[in-house]
């Protein structure tokens, strides 16, 4: 089974043999990396494991406009994903964790029947206590999240969709693929959640703008879920800041966006069950002497950026303003105070 992840990029260097390592784990057989505006060695190591076949890299082919869209748009012609069996659109702070069998991504869509797509439900994880980067495997650094049934108040949570080759596809989304115009009612797909139910009418056609790009998550993650490490620790965080959305031009980062993913409500360490294979796999990516220094150079010339930054007055005030923040989600906050539990 060939399975292929498609994956946009900016100034993610000391972050990517990880989730490369890992995704092979899951049963990933191909990568393709478009990159954009990267200072700090993502497309040097890129273009290094692309040289030993590792990958596919190619420029991001967007002129100032919506990175990711212009990138799925192209991907579509690449052979990479044509050859595919399956196609995984995920960014590199994403990680399927999967419930069933070997923990794979052929042992989740046995457990879901072979249906056409599965989308899993995103469940965030907290950058609780962790202020300092560290150069070890994101998925073993943080533990904490939301009960994974609400965030934010919200039931309905965002999703990213397994796509098999016969899809009837329109066109690729960044969070689910879309039908193709006047897909009759008996042409259109099985499409699963994550505890292998069919996805409601509503969310695969489309039809409310609510439920483009999420739909409830209870009970939706026996099979698999989605951790989304988006913050990682506060130094990442502050740089993160500073780079903005690989995905859209001129988007920040703010308190808003931190405190509704710094939820330290449950914990969850199921994902640890991968940490001696993923070690094992990112050593052997190290083994060589050029993929190791390279990453050694995205790890050094983050770190410097941190440090550069954190020479700024606005900078300093929000590492500190941050440090401070309360963890609940903003709007339980607000909702405790207007029950008066908070003055």
């Amino acid at each position: 089974m060939r399975i292929t992840a498609v994956t946009c990029v900016k100034n993610e260097g000391p972050f990517l043999l990880e989730w490369i390592a890992y995704n092979r784990l899951l049963g990933v057989t191909d990568f393709l990396f478009y990159s954009n505006d990267c200072t700090d060695g993502t497309d040097e190591l890129l273009d290094a494991l692309s040289a030993r076949g590792a990958v596919t890299h190619l420029a991001n082919p967007a002129e100032g406009r919506a990175y990711q869209m212009e990138a799925l748009k192209d991907c579509a012609h690449q052979p990479v994903v044509q050859q595919a069996d399956w196609l995984w659109i995920a960014d590199v702070d994403e990680f399927l964790n999967i419930h069933v069998g070997d923990h794979t991504i052929p042992a989740l869509i046995s457990a879901s029947r072979d249906p056409h797509a599965i989308s899993l439900s995103f469940q965030f994880f907290a950058a609780g206590d962790v202020h300092r980067f560290e150069d070890r495997p994101v998925i073993e650094q943080f533990t904490r999240t939301h009960n994974p049934d609400i965030w934010c108040g919200e039931t309905a949570i965002e999703v990213k969709t397994l796509v098999r080759r016969d899809f009837p596809l329109g066109y690729y989304g960044a969070h689910r693929p879309f039908l193709r115009k006047n897909t009759r009612s008996e042409d259109r797909p099985v499409w699963c959640d994550g505890s292998g139910r069919q996805v409601q009418h509503r969310f695969m056609v489309a039809g409310s703008p609510r439920r483009i790009r999420k739909f409830p998550a209870k009970d939706a993650r026996r099979f698999a879920t989605l951790n989304h490490y988006a913050l990682r620790s506060l130094d990442s965080y502050l740089v993160k800041n500073d780079r903005g959305d690989v995905n859209r031009e001129n988007r920040a980062f703010d308190d808003t966006y931190w405190r509704e993913r710094n939820d330290q409500s449950w914990q969850d360490r199921s994902i640890h069950r991968m940490l001696p294979a993923l070690t094992a796999a990112l050593a052997d990516l190290k083994s060589d002497p050029e993929i190791a220094r390279l990453h050694a150079e995205c790890v050094h010339r983050h770190r410097a950026h941190r440090d550069a930054l954190l020479t700024q007055p606005a900078y300093q005030e929000m590492r500190a303003a941050l440090r401070s923040a309360s963890s609940l989600p903003p709007q339980e906050d607000a909702m405790l105070r207007r029950l008066g539990l908070f003055t």
